[in-house]
């Protein structure tokens, strides 16, 4: 199953969610109106039955009241929680007790995890999440949340950054990186919300039995209210729990099944099962290990491993049957085993996370191999939200790379902004004195001293490095005020705009960073697909493939047109005789990714088959194409991996 096929799945779950909700509010509807008819139950006549028309006719009042006032509730409270849940998905891992990972965090556990998630980000090719660490919880469990890649959020309990080494870290966090990547987040934050109405009941029906008691010590010689209060206390509960039941069942539903595939994602990610199954037979080695203590009925659809639910409500497969999965002739009785190494071992694993930010310290990265995918459309598609070990290698490969100061600015708030309009400076002197100008115009004569700064301790920065760069420090940006986000926004398109044209570079940082910034501000509206087909957005696709073809062969007529064509000829597409005029470009460009993106999932995948063949008509990839195909993919909500069509020497890839 591809990105695009994911996609679809999510979409279709998430009208099978739709459906699931409707069904178990008009079940609680109905059991509101059993409770309140059988209240009033006691005013029928004799000969009468309740659902005699008379009866209901009689009660039709009490009948529209209930219904009104059962629905609205469910449906206010999923609405509160939805738009408590806009916020992003940090909102959730503070409200399980999350602490932000500083970037000058001095816990080795702690950095390597901020290690592993940043190369998981950049070899997927979308910004690096918030990354928050559950410190009060000793069981081993993650999960991510969010609405989008941009507002995205990871977090591991205290538990797994102690009692997993890195290989079992990276098979966890590449585990939620698959929900992340291919619509299970997006789903998981409605489901919660979703579910939050449907508990309202139980919550509101515990509330009311927490009164009686109160009362109840307050006016022990009057209890003629009390009696009331606990009938409908325990009306209210009654109800509530059947829809915990329904709540419960939903989650159980939509939910195992995915399990198995991010596993599948996980293995497929890392190139090996040892990671991701040596986290699986530490958390069955641990026992109850794996509980979130807070709000674990609200998030337990979101979790690495299941909570303490029975098996027919359990939102995740058996842990045995997970890693059987993987390891087909995995034996239970390992588990004791393992439980005896992980108490000899916990310190050695601490050690080992210091000796490696020790090295990191030092400026020796990892050890890693060459990444880049081929250049063929099912390849690519294939990698496409399940990038595999080569490209998480070639991140870390990238990031160890990344020159200190440069690194230190992207992780921080202060600086993060001054380092987009650093990587943004021209070369030439007088254009680029006229930038730092506009700095200081919009930011402040501070920022202009510390872009110069960065400009002085880093003359020049490797051209492969200032995607992921921009990538490292976008949750920093996340973290500034709405204002001096907007404020950036507007200062980079005037950067880009500096020397009176825009080259590709420059449009593909500036396209990335509006897509994130727009995703971030309004996650619940950053959607991988839309409905359209292409034959609606002919004129479009035309458009985005004519300038692609036009970077791809700037001197050479002849060739674009026959690129462009080749395009044309996936899309199904008649060619066309001559090339599209490539002035106003940017304009241009935008105006087609912005319908475009309205492309269901099929269709985006059968588009990207046409870039892929445009780009590759003789073989060869210029850098330009593939900075152009990065901020295309970023526009479109594809996440390219990284290596993909990475310009080799000469500014061409074989």
């Amino acid at each position: 199953m591809n990105f695009f096929q994911h996609q679809d799945r999510a979409r279709r779950q998430s009208r099978r969610l739709v459906l699931l909700f409707a069904l178990a509010v008009l079940g609680i509807v109905l059991l509101v109106n059993l409770v309140a008819l059988l209240l009033f139950g006691r005013f029928q006549r004799p000969d009468e039955s309740m659902l005699s028309a008379g009866f209901l006719q009689r009660h039709l009042g009490v009948i529209v009241w209930s219904t009104a006032l059962s629905g609205g509730l469910i449906a206010l409270g999923s609405l509160f929680r939805m738009v408590n849940l806009r916020a992003g998905g940090g909102v959730v891992a503070r409200e399980l007790g999350g602490t932000l990972v500083e970037p000058d965090t001095n816990d080795p556990l702690r950095r390597r995890l901020r290690n592993v998630v940043e190369e998981m980000a950049i070899a997927s090719g979308v910004p690096v999440p918030e990354i928050y660490v559950l410190e009060h919880e000793s069981g081993i469990n993650a999960f991510a949340a969010g609405y989008s890649t941009a507002d995205a959020a990871v977090a591991v309990t205290r538990g797994t950054l102690e009692h997993l080494d890195r290989d079992e870290l990276q098979g966890v966090i590449a585990h939620e990186f698959s929900h992340i990547l291919n619509g299970d987040m997006r789903l998981n934050i409605r489901l919660m919300g979703i579910l939050f109405g449907i508990l309202v009941m139980a919550m509101i029906g515990r509330q009311l039995m927490a009164s009686v008691r109160y009362v109840s010590t307050r006016r022990s010689k009057d209890n003629s209210g009390v009696a009331a209060i606990v009938i409908l206390g325990l009306a209210v509960m009654l109800v509530g729990y059947v829809g915990l039941f329904f709540a419960r069942w939903i989650k159980a539903m939509v939910s195992r099944q995915r399990e198995y595939l991010a596993d599948a994602s996980a293995v497929q990610f890392t190139r090996q099962s040892e990671g991701i199954a040596g986290a699986l037979k530490k958390i069955g080695a641990a026992g109850a290990g794996s509980v979130i203590n807070a709000n674990s009925e609200e998030v337990a659809h979101m979790l690495f491993a299941n909570g303490a639910m029975g098996q027919m409500f359990a939102t995740h497969p058996p842990l045995v049957e997970r890693i059987r999965a993987i390891e087909p002739g995995f034996d239970p009785e390992e588990l004791k085993t393992i439980r005896a190494q992980m108490q000899r071992h916990a310190q050695a694993r601490r050690a080992a996370a210091e000796e490696e930010a020790a090295r990191e310290a030092a400026g020796q990265g990892r050890a890693a191999g060459p990444g880049g995918l081929p250049l063929d459309a099912d390849s690519l598609i294939e990698q496409m939200g399940q990038p595999g070990m080569g490209q998480v290698l070639a991140a870390a490969l990238l990031v160890a790379a990344i020159p200190r100061p440069l690194e230190r600015a992207a992780h921080s708030p202060e600086w993060a902004p001054e380092l987009i309009c650093y990587l943004l400076l021209d070369p030439d002197e007088a254009i680029r004195e006229h930038q730092l100008l506009m700095v200081a115009e919009t930011l402040g004569a501070e920022s202009e001293a510390q872009v110069r700064k960065l400009l002085h301790m880093e003359p020049r920065v490797a051209p492969e490095l200032r995607i992921p760069l921009l990538e490292i420090a976008f949750p920093a940006i996340r973290r500034r005020p709405e204002s001096e986000r907007e404020d950036l926004r507007g200062l980079v398109e005037r950067m880009i705009h500096a020397d009176g044209r825009v080259d590709v570079f420059e449009y593909a940082l500036a396209r990335l960073l509006t897509r994130h910034l727009d995703d971030a501000a309004h996650p619940s509206r950053a959607r991988p697909g839309g409905r359209r087909d292409l034959s609606a957005l002919r004129a479009q696709a035309m458009d985005l493939l004519g300038i692609v073809a036009g970077h791809g062969h700037p001197d050479n007529p002849d060739q674009a047109l026959a690129a462009l064509n080749a395009g044309l000829a996936v899309l199904d597409f008649a060619s066309v005789p001559r090339m599209p005029s490539t002035e106003t470009w940017p304009d241009r460009l935008d105006a087609a990714l912005e319908r475009l993106d309205e492309l269901q999932p099929q269709a985006k995948e059968q588009l990207l088959r046409g870039l892929v063949a445009t780009i590759t008509h003789r073989g060869q990839t210029v850098t330009a194409e593939a900075e152009l195909l990065r901020a295309i993919c970023a526009a479109l909500h594809m996440p390219l991996p990284i290596g993909a069509f990475e310009a080799g020497e000469g500014g061409e890839s074989n």
